[in-house]
């Protein structure tokens, strides 16, 4: 084994290389984007396009708010403001600041509240989305004017306000999760040495992950969320991944193996679920790269790095170590024998378990998946949506800006624009314009519709929303807007912030099963060259399915019913398809890699000539302490994006606790063995050709 003769050498390149690529890829934090959730090729795109193009119309990155001192109108402080805004530097806007002091015509009366005490200034900032975001630190003190209460929104402050929630989560994750599991290794292991391992490997796969990250952020827009996402998501399957190959080699070594012997061992069984595991999850998170959004790409390649970076770790600095490390992996062990006879007592509670449930498997399976059914129904009411300023918790200063801005200027929010275009290049008539404008202003949750303009033969015109963008009501607006009938020769194009977010939604529910054609297609290949059989990973699918809908049902339960958000200090509202898009993946990538270390058990004593009862009953003993304390230390990793302020990310924190409680103990040491046991002899079956296939590719 290469590792085993150059153990010290694999470690000092690995460690080095880890830690060298931590520091470089610590930039990544400086290269983030809150955008990249559109379809590019959506309807609601190309007026964005035609929009900044033929009419000169885009969307403001900021919006400063100036409020008079009491007793005072905006037209006082105008010279303040006026002299602030001209010292601003223009080589950090794309087009001049419109303010209602330097405003003309119809335009100045839209930038001054009706008590004439706040007036606006709209800032448009050059460069990429991730610059004109960066350049936000800069502006914000250049458009605050001292002695005037100022306050700022739009898309870029949001964004900045989103990328510090998501950099201080990062940091508090890190702070609570890296000490808590090194607490529970150390109850499981009995000792320092054997529980320090894992946790040296997450953290060398977090400073891996950065780097990754950093890389990725040269080709593509990276999410600002990928960094918290991949770093715990490294951080803990670096841990289960580790924690299932130290139980093997401390299994091998209390069998009277020798240090080298016991390594190989292990690595010939536990490394190879390991590796398999891994491209399984690796399958899972290639799924979202089906998608068009960027942001759903640079999740779906972060996590992919992660998880890489978890298994290669493991498969090479990890055994090292344990090579270096021999028998001393038990010292400092707080109690001599603690690990053995905790892992006696685990084998026999969960073979008697598993007993126990083969006794009546008919009645578990049936009660069993009759609950998770239950489960899941809530979500056949839910809605989805995106990311927007109710992300930031209630109370938060930027979203309470937001959210006061849009009362008191509705003009502020995007709105709905409905481009009308002839359908053979030509202009459209006066009266087809006419119809549309009124359809527009007719339509119910539409405050009134103002023409903008006419270029290269269109002609654009603005909805004025009675409700904020994004918000669900303004979602079934633009629906309704989007059901307008174009008159005879005419062409029309909705666009606009949520009628972006409306295509985006679509976009993802329209590619949502070609990602899980691709997870289940790759699942059932890479099982049945595995395993042998057709069946079983037949029933990893479906198990990971009934895990999944649970899951979402409570979700749908709590994020958008309502339930418990005042105790997560979340607002309630439509599931964020992205987010959902990734727990998919997260969850049936983990689903099918602990029906791996369950299955791989089993096999293993099939294999050795135990019958299919006997077989789970060995299987489930010897994985089921590693499995749940696996699932709990993938919980105490992932939960810690509860503690974020971010709504998002405790979405995500709370699907993967519920979905790895659900699948770690329910259905993975319940319902798994009531099932194989049902299936008896049937479990291990595969049609003659698919053997003839698997024996010809050589997979043993």
């Amino acid at each position: 084994m290469f590792v085993l003769g150059r153990r010290w050498a694999v470690l000092t390149v690995v460690v080095g290389a880890m830690l060298l690529g931590g520091l470089w890829g610590s930039g990544v934090l400086d290269r983030l984007s809150q955008g990249g959730d559109i379809d590019p090729s959506s309807e609601a795109a190309l007026v964005d396009e035609l929009l900044a193009e033929h009419f000169g119309i885009r969307s403001p990155d900021i919006i400063a708010i100036y409020r008079a001192p009491d007793g005072k109108t905006v037209d006082d402080i105008g010279p303040a403001v006026s002299a602030r805004l001209a010292e601003v530097d223009r080589g950090l806007l794309a087009e001049p600041i419109e303010d209602y002091w330097g405003a003309t015509g119809p335009i100045r009366s839209l930038l001054r509240s009706g008590d004439g005490s706040t007036a606006l200034a709209v800032v448009f900032v050059e460069g990429s989305e991730s610059e004109r975001i960066a350049s936000f630190t800069e502006l914000e003190p250049q458009l605050t004017v001292p002695g005037v209460s100022t306050e700022l929104s739009g898309f870029s402050a949001i964004a900045d306000e989103v990328n510090k929630e998501s950099k201080r989560d990062l940091v508090v994750a890190e702070m609570v999760s890296l000490p808590v599991t090194l607490l529970v290794l150390v109850l499981v292991f009995g000792g320092l040495v054997g529980a320090a391992i894992p946790v040296a490997i997450g953290a060398l796969s977090m400073l891996g992950a950065l780097a990754a990250l950093r890389l990725l952020s040269m080709f593509l827009e990276v999410s600002v969320f990928s960094v918290n996402i991949a770093s715990l998501l490294g951080l803990g399957m670096a841990i289960d991944y580790g924690l299932f190959i130290v139980s093997r080699y401390r299994e091998e070594l209390a069998a009277g193996a020798d240090t080298d012997e016991a390594v190989t061992r292990t690595m010939a069984s536990a490394g190879r679920t390991v590796a398999f595991s891994a491209v399984l999850l690796l399958c899972a998170f290639a799924g979202t790269l089906v998608f068009p959004q960027q942001m759903l790409k640079s999740l779906g390649f972060g996590a992919m790095a992660a998880v890489a970076l978890a298994a290669a770790l493991s498969l090479t600095a990890l055994p090292a170590l344990l090579a270096v490390l021999g028998p001393r992996i038990d010292a400092l062990t707080w109690r001599r024998g603690a690990f053995e006879r905790g892992e006696a007592r685990a084998q026999r509670f969960w073979g008697a378990l598993a007993t126990a449930v083969m006794r009546r498997p008919v009645v578990i399976a049936v009660t069993i998946v009759a609950g998770l059914l239950l489960l899941t129904l809530p979500l056949l009411g839910t809605r989805f949506g995106d990311v927007d300023h109710t992300a930031l918790p209630p109370g938060n200063e930027t979203r309470t800006t937001v959210e006061q801005l849009t009362a008191q200027f509705p003009i502020a929010s995007s709105g709905a624009t409905v481009v009308v275009r002839g359908e053979d290049g030509a202009p459209p008539g006066d009266a087809a314009v006419a119809e549309v404008s009124r359809a527009v202003g007719a339509t119910d949750g539409v405050q009134q519709a103002i023409t903008l303009g006419t270029a290269d033969g269109m002609v654009a015109i603005r909805a004025v929303l009675e409700d904020p963008d994004r918000s669900v009501a303004a979602v079934d607006t633009v629906r309704r807007l989007d059901g307008i009938e174009a008159p005879a020769g005419t062409e029309l194009l909705l666009g606009g912030i949520t009628a972006l977010s409306v295509d985006s939604v679509n976009s993802v529910l329209h590619y949502l099963p070609v990602m899980i054609a691709v997870m289940v297609i790759a699942t059932l290949v890479l099982m049945f060259f595995a395993f042998g059989s057709i069946v079983l990973p037949i029933k990893a699918v479906l198990m990971a399915a009934l895990s999944l809908g649970a899951t979402f049902g409570i979700l749908t339960w709590i994020f958008y019913d309502g339930h418990l958000t005042g105790l997560l200090n979340v607002t309630p509202g439509p599931l964020i398809s992205g987010m959902v898009v990734l727990i998919i993946a997260m969850v049936f990538g983990l689903s099918t890699d602990y029906e791996v270390f369950l299955i791989s058990r089993m096999v293993e004593a099939r294999r050795d000539g135990a019958s299919t009862e006997e077989a789970v009953r060995i299987g489930a003993a010897k994985t089921g302490r590693v499995v749940t304390a696996a699932a709990t230390l993938l919980i105490l990793v992932t939960g810690a994006f509860t503690l974020s302020d971010l709504s998002v990310m405790r979405f995500i924190g709370v699907g993967m606790i519920v979905a790895l409680i659900i699948d770690a103990t329910v259905v993975r040491m319940l319902l798994v063995p009531a099932l194989v046991k049902l299936m008896g002899e049937a479990n291990w079956w595969a049609p003659p050709s698919m053997v003839r296939l698997r024996e010809r590719v050589n997979v043993h």
